[in-house]
C-alpha cells in the first residue's frame, strides 16, 4: 500500500496545473451553487415568523409555503435551473476525469500532462462509465425513497424514528455506491489504457480488497484534514478563516487527485501490460 500511494503521491505533483484546473472548477460550482440556494431560499427565510409569533403564524406559515409549492408554478423555474445545472455537471465531470486518467496513464511518456489530449482521445467511453456508475448509484432510491417519503408524510412515527429505521437502508446504499464506484473505476482505468474492459474488471474482482483498503486509507486520510481544516476555521474567525476555509478546498482537491493516482498506480501494479 506504501509503494502505491508514494507512486499516487509523484504522479499527483507532476499534475499540479491539473490539481489546480479542478480546484478552479470546484470553487465556480460552488459559487454558482451557492447563489442559486441563496436566491431560492433567502426570500423565503425572509417570510418565516420571528421567535415573537405565536405557534398559529409558524403552522401558517408551512401551509401557505406547501400551497405555493404544490398549486403554483413559483419552483418551477428553479427546478429548471437545477435541472440544467445537474446537466452541465454531468457533462463536464467526464471530461475532466478523462484528461485526468489519460494524463496519468501517459504520466511516463509525456513531459507534461496530457490532459488536453485525454479529453479528445478518452471522453467518450470515460462519459459513457461516468453516466452508468451516476445510474447504477442512484438506482436503489427507485425502492428505497418512495416507501421513506410516504412514511414520513403519514406522519405515523417520528423523524428520529424514521432515521433509525433507514439507517440499515443508508449503510446497504453507501456499500452498494462504493462497489460500484470502485468496479467502474477499473473500467475506465482499462478504457484510457486500452486493455480491455473485460480484463480491466477481472484485475478489479482479483484485487478488490487491496484496492478498497487502500482508498479507505486515503479516504479516511481525506476526511481527517477535512475536518481539522473545519475545526481550525471555526477557531480563527476574520480573513485567516477565510484563507484557510479556500485553502481547505485546494487541499481537498489535491487529496482527490492523490487518491485517484494511487488507485490507478495500484490497479497498474495488478494487472497486464497496457496496448498502445
Amino acid at each position: 500500500m506504501r509503494i502505491y500511494m508514494k507512486q499516487g503521491w509523484s504522479l499527483t505533483l507532476r499534475h499540479m496545473p491539473v490539481v489546480l484546473l479542478l480546484f478552479l472548477y470546484q470553487l465556480v460550482w460552488g459559487f454558482f451553487l451557492y447563489r442559486f440556494v441563496s436566491a431560492a431560499v433567502v426570500p423565503l427565510l425572509k417570510r418565516y415568523p420571528d421567535a415573537l409569533a405565536s405557534a398559529g403564524s409558524v403552522q401558517l406559515f408551512f401551509a401557505e409555503a406547501e400551497f405555493r409549492l404544490l398549486k403554483t408554478d413559483l419552483a418551477a423555474p428553479y427546478l429548471w435551473m437545477l435541472g440544467g445545472m445537474l446537466a452541465l455537471r454531468l457533462l463536464l465531470t467526464p471530461l475532466l476525469q478523462a484528461g485526468l486518467l489519460y494524463s496519468l496513464r501517459h504520466a511516463d511518456t509525456e513531459r507534461g500532462t496530457a490532459f488536453l489530449l485525454g479529453i479528445r482521445r478518452a471522453w467518450r467511453p470515460i462519459t459513457l462509465l461516468y453516466w452508468l456508475k451516476t445510474a447504477l448509484m442512484l438506482a436503489p432510491g427507485w425502492w428505497l425513497v418512495p416507501p421513506l417519503a410516504r412514511a414520513l408524510a403519514g406522519g405515523g412515527a417520528t423523524v428520529q424514528q424514521l432515521a433509525m429505521q433507514a439507517l440499515p437502508y443508508a449503510l446497504g446504499w453507501a456499500t452498494w455506491a462504493i462497489v460500484v464506484h470502485l468496479l467502474v473505476l477499473a473500467l475506465q482505468f482499462g478504457a484510457v489504457a486500452r486493455t480491455g474492459w473485460g480484463s480491466a474488471m477481472l484485475i478489479a474482482l482479483r484485487h478488490f480488497f487491496p484496492l478498497a483498503l487502500l482508498s479507505l486509507i486515503l479516504w479516511t486520510i481525506a476526511a481527517g484534514l477535512s475536518l481539522s481544516a473545519s475545526a481550525l476555521s471555526l477557531l480563527w474567525a476574520g480573513l485567516l478563516a477565510l484563507l484557510l476555509h479556500q485553502a481547505g478546498y485546494l487541499a481537498r482537491t489535491l487529496i482527490k487527485v492523490w487518491i485517484l493516482a494511487a488507485q490507478y498506480a495500484a490497479w497498474r501494479g495488478q494487472g497486464p501490460p497496457a496496448a498502445e
